[in-house]
């Protein structure tokens, strides 16, 4: 499953960062880094979570 990020619409809160730091970090410039584009083996629910958290709606899963 791959993570996909809509730039437009990401403003680099840092809420995915907090809640799939495995996969997510915003950098100094507030740019969001895409660790892996793909959801870790058994990292589904936190990376579900993070797209819960999102409040621009920015990022979503493509199965």
């Amino acid at each position: 499953m791959k993570i996909i990020v809509d730039r437009a619409k990401c403003t680099g809160l840092g809420i995915c960062e907090a809640l799939a730091p495995d996969v997510f970090e915003v950098d100094d410039s507030g740019d969001l880094i895409l660790l892996s584009d793909q959801v870790p083996d058994g990292g589904l629910d936190e990376v579900e979570a993070a797209i819960s958290g999102c409040p621009t709606e920015a990022l979503r899963i493509e199965r």
